[in-house]
This record gives structure tokens, C-alpha cells and sequence, in this order.
């Protein structure tokens, strides 16, 4: 070491007392050091003390030669330390020169004083530095940059000895415009406190520009080897805020997992009743709101639900691996708050989901029929109210009683046309009571009216029977008397009533409401009309010869002079009667045509949303399946590292993520079908439920993959675990799920730990040399090895604390990096405790504020159950309890 430039001033007195310092343990001092040098012996000494070492036996004489022999043996002592001597040679010490031996000094204080100080992996000049720095912090007006004009104002030297000893200094009282006072101040507490000898004056220091930075570092040097004890009390304070800062962060953790679950088990808990509720309405209007509502809740309440499960999930598993790299005990949620109980009440939601849906749409079908047959029931009841109008009144009428014979016969025949049609009706009456009937029996809102109107019409429907029977006994008992009649009239009454009602029963066919679902139905409607239709032109044969009927009849009394009444006596049912209803038919004829023609186009319309749908569900719905069994073949396969199988992962989570618009498409045409009434599509067996669940299982899939894949990562590089042995684990894992699950059962477990040689009863795996996995488990099989039961028991504790019989591959992984790497354990902190409590079985609160930052050592002071021990003194804190709690060893 070349001699340094050294500056006179300050340096020549610092140098003496840190000399003094050092010779003072041997009894000795110097005043001058250029002469008291010169003979080679209280250096020898001086290196002697401050090395610990013994040097060579000095040469007593006063001859100059014994000298220089002196100095050599000092020098050579310091070469023999690794430092190079450069332009100092011991006849230059021994004539006095002063530069040299001030030279000579600044080096032996640069080797012995501070080369050994070393903070982060600095040298030795910034370990300083750094170590002033850190441990100046916390004070105001003090900023240490440099080993000069830094500490010109004294309070950076009060603010050392302050944050070692801050019952020697009263810092809040300095003031920084006063620098002599503050320089004094803490010379004066380091040498009558710490033992440090004054090296400074306090007037050259603030007197001088720039302080000299050899002085300065040798003085502050000093500082450092005096606090190198409370360096220790540091590293240990900074380990166990690592390990309060990894439990406070998991505490964090579980908190909020916990408050995460409580508040998705609540939505779950209020929104199942909501489900569950099957309150029919009486109106479909009603229930189609309840349909849209259900919606609602599909498109907008669930989705973030499903997210938020997603992300409990992953927060959970994410938890767990933290507790297990940090060697704690897994997390136990509160009781009904596992993932299972999550899982359940999700799968409770869902099947209420599914009844909910079904619910609705078979209320809706339902009520949509039974407003068809209320609508048919009045129909049918109006137009049977109409014909019985005024028929009991005619029975009643005793006109037989003054009329002629030809009047007689005509009313005879009259009441048989009325019987015919009363027997023609009977089936009408028959349907307005079976359709009643039905609406009883489906609930329908307003039976009490159509039970009021029916039993109405049944009664007058008896008593028209029993009226008919009366009269014709009447007319029987006077037809003896009468003689003829006009057969014509007779003929004309018998044709013109049965046309009649067929007439009736056509417009009503024509007008009656019809409800279908394919177009095969409404094709069925349209061939019937088609064939209704061809029947027309017979009819209008049979209305022409009815007609020709009665002409005939005008024309033989015109030419035989014979006065009729004026209407057929035999039946009501006139010309104008049977022209007016036919006209009737032909008008319906048409709108008939038209309502099967639109509603045609209905169900065409309806059947290009089947196909519409169908086509894009079997689409979409083997996409989801591929990518659900491309992501698990990803999972259990070993291409390229676990980051290249995290980007592809991602890659395909991105690709799923892009493929949401087709499953938005598909809702949109799904809700089309809903709104059209579509209940069911022979076109694709994929049902919109089918497509969601799926949809969901594959977004959470993919997201607790890429979970699992981030896990092993994480546990890789905390414990060190190479590719290579990765590829291992993954291998010797896959090669055991044999049904490519991702998880093995208790025997599949314990073989593939016997495959990686894993041993927890014997040393028998030493004696198998280098086979490879397969032909070593197949030599212990044979050679009658087996796990211990009590050990594998313990192991399956570990790797499933759940006791759910499955071993996953991120249990397996944690598993063999726990064997296999170091970890923090309770011994280590308790060991950490003691060097800050100094040796102590308790601490106090003030040593854990002291030492500790507030947040952490606040922590501490509120877990750590009060000392018992027989040396306890008031406030003594149990840190040993404390520490093992932190491991899972003992309760907090």
C-alpha cells in the first residue's frame, strides 16, 4: 500500500489518540508520534493490541541498527496482512520523518480499523458510509453523504451515539446553528461513556472548510466498533421482521378470504329462496315478467358472482401455498366457509336455477293453453246461448192447440227438424262441459265464472230435453187428426236443417282458435282446410237443390192457386237463412286462409331459429369440450418449462376470452327462442343451460390451471427446485395417474414416492445405485418393501389435510420441495428473540419498540402472552410461545 497523502492540522492529533486508545489497554501512551515511534517498540505493541497477535521479540538495544530491526519486524507483521507497503521504509520512521510515520499510521487505522467493515457487500469506506447512513435516518437536519462537511454541524455524531444509547443524549434539545456546542457535546458523552477517546477539536472542525476525511473516518470508526454488538441485535431484528411481515401478510389473507366467502355464502343464501319461490301468477303477462326478471339475473347479478367464486378460489389455493413455503400451517376457514361448502351452496344455487326455469316456462305454456280454452269455452258458449235464445219459449207455445191439420203436420215436422238439431247440438253442449271441466283442473284464475255459465247452460240444456219431450207427446196426440201436409216443405225442412248445421259447425271450424308449436302442426291445420275446402263445391250443390226445393214448392201453389202462409211451416231455416250463412262461409273461407298462411310463416320463422340456434350450439358447445380437454392434456403434460406452459396457458385463456362473443350471439338467438314461445329443437341436443355451465367450467378451469402453474413457479424458485427436477416430479406424477385425473389416490401416492426413491423407514433406497424409477420400485415390490403405515399416514396428513383421499400435483410439488429445501423454523426466531432481549428467557416492550419498526413491534407486544418464568420482571413478554405459535406449534 502506497503511503497516502496525509494532511497536517487535524489528522497528527486524531492519530495520536486513536493510538492512545489502543495503547491504554497495554498501559502505555504516546505524545509525539513521530519520536515516540522512532524506536520500533510501542509500534510493535501498538499492532500487538490491536491485532491480538504476538509479534516477534523486539530487540531491546539503543543502537540504531536494534531500531530499524524493530520498525521491520512491525512492517513486516503488516505485510503479512495482505496490505502493501509502499514508499515506507523503516529508516524513514526511525530518523522521525513525519509524513512517513503519520503515512504509516492512516495505514495500520485503514487495515485494523476499518477494512473489516462491511455493510451489503460494499467496501469498506461506503460500508461505512452506509452503516452512518441507516443508522442516522430517522433524525432531522442530518443528511451523511461524505466523511467531511457532513458532520461539521456535530449532529450527525449525536445522532449515532442517540440511536445506540439515547439515554446519554437529549437530541431534541441540539441545535443545528450551534455546531461547537454539538461537537463538544458529543465528544464529551463518547469519552466518558463509550470509551472513545476525544480524536477532534471541535474549533479546527467548524473552523475549517472542508474537515479532513482520514480524521473523520478514524473517529467515526470508532463509533462503529464501539455499536458492532447492536449490529447483531439489527440482523436479528431484521429477521424476525421478515418473518412478522410474511404472518401479517397471510393474516391479511385469511381475513379477507373469509370476508370474501361470507359475502358470496349471503348472495347465495338470499338469492336461493328467490329461486325456490313458485308462486304461480294468473296472467301470462305476469309470469313472462317473471321470465324477464330471471334474465336479469342471468345476464347482469350472476356473472360477477362467478368471477368473485373464481377468485376465492385462486386467493385460497394462492394462500395455501404461501403458508406452506413459509412453513405455517394451512389455513382452516371458518366452519361453512371451505370451498366445499362453497361448492355446495353454488351447486344448491344452480339446481334451483334449473327448476326456476323450467318452472317458468311450464307455468307460461300452461297458462297460455288456458287462456285458449277460456277463449274457446265463450266462444262455444256464445254461440250455443244464441241458438238456444228464445227455444224454451217456443216449446212452450200452444199453438197446436187452434191450428189446422196441415198446421198440425207442419208443426210435427217443425218439432222433429228441432229434435234433429237439439240432438246436433248435444255434442257442443258435451264440449263446452269437458273444456270447463279442463280449465278446473288446470287452476285457471276465473273457474267460479265459467263453472256459473256452464252449470247454466247444462241446466237449460235439460230443460229444453224435457220441454222437446213434452211437446212432442202433444203433437203425436193430435197428429191423428190431421191429414196432410206438403211434402215439398217436409223434404225441403229435413234437407235445409242438417245443411243448416253444417253450415253452423263449418263457420264455427272456421272461426275456432287453433295453438301450435312445428310447422308439422300447422300443416296438419292447413291439409285439413285444404280438404274442408274441396268439400265446398258438394255443398253448393246440396244449397242449390234445398233451394230448388222451396222454388218448387212456390211454383206448384202459384199454379195451383194455393195461398201459403208464407214461410215453410216445418222449419225456420229460410232461403235467406241458408243464402246469408253460406255467404258467411265464403267470407271465412278466405281469413281462414290467411290465419293458417301467417301462422305458417309463424312457425317458418320459428324453425329458421331452431336451425339458427342448433347451428351455432354445434358450434360453440365441442369448442368449449376441445378446449376443456386441451387445457387438461396442457396440465398434465411436460413441454418446455412451467413459464412456457404459464404462456400458453394465458395464451389460451385469451383465446377462450375472444371466443365470448360467440356465446354472446348464441344468448342473443337463445333469447330470440324464448321470446318466440320455442320449447324445444330437434336440431341439436345443446340447450343454452348446457352451453353456460360449460362456458362457466371452462373459464374456471383455465383460471385454476393457470393458478396451479403460478403455485409450482412460486414454489420452484422459493425452494430452489431446478427444471430438471421439476420434469422429475411431473414425470414420476403423471407416470402414476393412470387415469390422467390430475390427482392420485393413498397406493398411487405411495408408489410414486417409492418410484423417486423417497424412504421413510430404512436406508434400503441407498443400496439401489442408479436405477431408474421403474426398475427400482419394481426391486422393492419384490423384495417385499413397503412405507411404513404410521409414516405414509403422516405424510397423506400433509399432502392432504382435507382428508379427501387425493393427493394434486401442487400437494405432491409442496410435498417433495419441503423434503427436499431449508425453511425458517420457531428455533431459529426464538434464537433471533434472545440476541435482541440479550440473552434474556423474556423481552420488553421497550427493547421490541426499540429494535423493531412501530407497526411490527406493536404486533408483538399485542400477541405475546406475558412471561411466568421465576427471573420474569415486571412487563416481561414470552417470546418463545410466541415464536412456536407463529409455526402451527402452540396456540397464539
Amino acid at each position: 500500500m502506497a503511503c497516502p497523502t496525509v494532511t497536517w492540522g487535524i489528522v497528527e492529533p486524531t492519530f495520536t489518540a486513536w493510538c492512545n486508545s489502543h495503547l491504554r489497554k497495554a498501559g502505555t501512551q504516546i505524545e509525539n508520534i513521530d519520536e515516540d515511534f522512532r524506536d520500533g517498540l510501542k509500534l510493535m505493541l501498538l499492532l500487538e493490541v490491536i491485532s491480538g497477535e504476538r509479534l516477534p521479540k523486539p530487540e531491546r538495544g539503543k543502537m540504531r541498527v536494534h531500531k530499524i530491526n524493530n520498525v521491520n519486524k512491525a512492517l513486516d507483521f503488516i505485510a503479512s496482512k495482505g496490505v502493501k507497503l509502499v514508499s515506507i521504509g523503516a529508516e524513514e520512521i526511525v530518523d522521525g520523518n513525519a509524513k512517513m510515520t503519520l503515512g504509516m499510521i492512516w495505514t495500520i487505522i485503514l487495515r485494523f480499523a476499518i477494512q473489516d467493515i462491511s455493510v451489503e457487500e460494499t467496501s469498506a469506506k461506503e460500508g461505512l458510509l452506509l452503516w452512518c447512513q441507516r443508522k442516522t435516518a430517522p433524525y432531522k437536519n442530518v443528511n451523511v453523504q461524505n466523511f467531511h462537511i457532513s458532520w461539521k454541524d456535530g449532529l450527525a455524531f449525536n445522532a449515532l451515539i442517540h440511536r445506540h444509547r439515547p439515554e446519554l443524549i437529549e437530541y431534541d434539545k441540539l441545535r443545528k446553528d450551534d455546531p461547537v456546542t454539538n461537537l463538544n457535546n458529543a465528544f464529551e458523552v463518547a469519552e466518558k461513556y463509550l470509551d472513545i477517546p476525544k480524536m477532534l477539536d471541535a474549533e479546527d472542525i467548524v473552523g475549517t472548510l472542508r474537515p479532513d476525511e482520514k480524521a473523520i473516518m478514524t473517529y467515526v470508526s470508532c463509533f462503529y466498533h464501539a455499536f458492532s454488538g447492536a449490529q447483531k441485535a439489527e440482523t436479528a431484528a431484521n429477521r424476525i421482521c421478515k418473518v412478522l411481515a410474511v404472518n401479517q401478510e397471510n393474516e391479511h389473507l385469511m381475513e379477507d378470504y373469509e370476508r370474501l366467502a361470507s359475502d358470496l355464502l349471503e348472495w347465495i343464501r338470499r338469492t336461493i329462496p328467490w329461486l325456490e319461490d313458485r308462486v304461480p301468477q294468473k296472467t301470462i303477462q305476469e309470469m313472462q315478467q317473471k321470465l324477464e326478471d330471471f334474465r336479469d339475473y342471468r345476464r347482469v347479478h350472476k356473472p360477477p358472482k362467478v368471477q368473485e367464486k373464481c377468485q376465492l378460489e385462486i386467493n385460497f389455493n394462492t394462500l395455501q401455498t404461501k403458508l406452506r413455503l413459509s412453513n405455517r400451517p394451512a389455513f382452516m376457514p371458518s366452519e361453512g366457509k371451505m370451498v366445499s361448502d362453497i361448492n355446495n351452496g353454488w351447486q344448491h344455487l344452480e339446481q334451483a336455477e334449473k327448476g326456476y326455469e323450467e318452472w317458468l316456462l311450464n307455468e307460461i305454456r300452461r297458462l297460455e293453453r288456458l287462456d285458449h280454452l277460456a277463449e274457446k269455452f265463450r266462444q262455444k258458449a256464445s254461440i250455443h246461448e244464441a241458438w238456444t235464445d228464445g227455444k224454451e219459449a217456443m216449446l212452450k207455445h200452444r199453438d197446436y192447440e187452434t191450428a189446422t191439420l196441415s198446421d198440425i203436420k207442419a208443426l210435427i215436422r217443425k218439432h222433429e227438424a228441432f229434435e234433429s238439431d237439439l240432438a246436433a247440438h248435444q255434442d257442443r253442449v258435451e264440449q263446452i262441459a269437458a273444456i270447463a271441466q279442463e280449465l278446473n283442473e288446470l287452476d285457471y284464475y276465473d273457474s267460479h265464472n265459467v263453472n256459473t255459465r256452464c252449470q247454466k247452460i247444462c241446466d237449460q240444456w235439460d230443460a229444453l230435453g224435457s220441454l222437446t219431450h213434452s211437446r212432442r207427446e202433444a203433437l203425436e196426440k193430435t197428429e191423428k187428426q190431421l191429414e196432410t201436409i206438403d211434402q215439398l216443405h217436409l223434404e225441403y225442412a229435413k234437407r235445409a236443417a242438417p245443411f243448416n248445421n253444417w253450415m253452423e259447425s263449418a263457420m264455427e271450424d272456421l272461426q275456432d282458435m287453433f295453438i301450435v308449436h312445428t310447422i308439422e302442426e300447422i300443416e296438419g291445420l292447413i291439409s285439413a282446410h285444404d280438404q274442408f275446402k274441396s268439400t265446398l263445391p258438394d255443398a253448393d250443390r246440396e244449397r242449390e237443390a234445398i233451394l230448388a226445393i222451396h222454388k218448387e214448392a212456390q211454383r206448384i201453389a202459384e199454379s195451383n192457386h194455393i195461398k201459403l202462409s208464407g214461410s215453410n211451416p216445418y222449419t225456420t231455416v229460410t232461403p235467406q237463412i241458408i243464402n246469408s250463412k253460406w255467404e258467411k262461409v265464403q267470407q271465412l273461407v278466405p281469413k281462414r286462409d290467411h290465419a293458417l298462411l301467417e301462422e305458417q310463416s309463424k312457425q317458418q320463422s320459428n324453425e329458421h331459429l331452431r336451425r339458427q340456434f342448433a347451428s351455432q350450439a354445434n358450434i360453440v358447445g365441442p369448442w368449449i369440450q376441445t378446449k376443456m380437454e386441451e387445457i387438461g392434456r396442457i396440465s398434465i403434460e411436460m413441454n418446455g418449462t412451467l413459464e412456457d406452459q404459464l404462456s400458453h396457458l394465458k395464451q389460451y385463456e385469451r383465446s377462450i376470452v375472444d371466443y365470448k362473443p360467440n356465446l354472446d350471439l348464441l344468448e342473443q338467438q337463445h333469447q330470440l327462442i324464448q321470446e318466440a314461445l320455442i320449447f324445444d329443437n330437434k336440431h341439436t341436443n345443446y340447450t343454452m343451460e348446457h352451453i353456460r355451465v360449460g362456458w362457466e367450467q371452462l373459464l374456471t378451469t383455465i383460471a385454476r390451471t393457470i393458478n396451479e402453474v403460478e403455485n409450482q413457479i412460486l414454489t420452484r424458485d422459493a425452494k430452489g427446485i431446478s427444471q430438471e427436477q421439476m420434469q422429475e416430479f411431473r414425470a414420476s406424477f403423471n407416470h402414476f395417474d393412470k387415469d390422467h385425473g390430475g390427482a392420485l389416490g393413498p397406493e398411487e401416492f405411495k408408489a410414486c414416492l417409492i418410484s423417486l426413491g423417497y424412504d421413510v423407514e430404512n436406508d434400503r433406497q441407498k443400496q439401489t445405485g442408479s436405477m431408474d424409477s421403474d426398475d427400482f420400485r419394481a426391486l422393492l415390490i419384490s423384495t417385499g418393501y413397503s412405507l411404513g403405515d404410521a409414516e405414509f399416514n403422516r405424510i397423506m396428513s400433509v399432502v392432504d389435510p382435507n382428508h379427501s383421499g387425493l393427493v394434486t400435483f401442487q400437494a405432491f410439488i409442496d410435498f417433495m420441495s419441503r423434503e427436499t429445501t431449508d425453511t425458517d423454523t420457531a428455533d431459529q426466531v426464538i434464537a433471533s428473540f434472545k440476541v435482541l432481549a440479550g440473552d434474556k428467557n423474556f423481552i420488553t416492550a421497550e427493547e421490541l419498540r426499540r429494535e423493531l419498526p412501530p407497526d411490527q413491534a406493536e404486533y408483538c407486544i399485542a400477541r405475546m402472552a406475558p412471561y411466568q418464568g421465576p427471573d420474569a420482571v415486571p412487563g416481561a413478554l414470552d417470546y418463545k410461545s410466541f415464536s412456536t405459535a407463529l409455526y402451527g406449534e402452540s396456540d397464539l
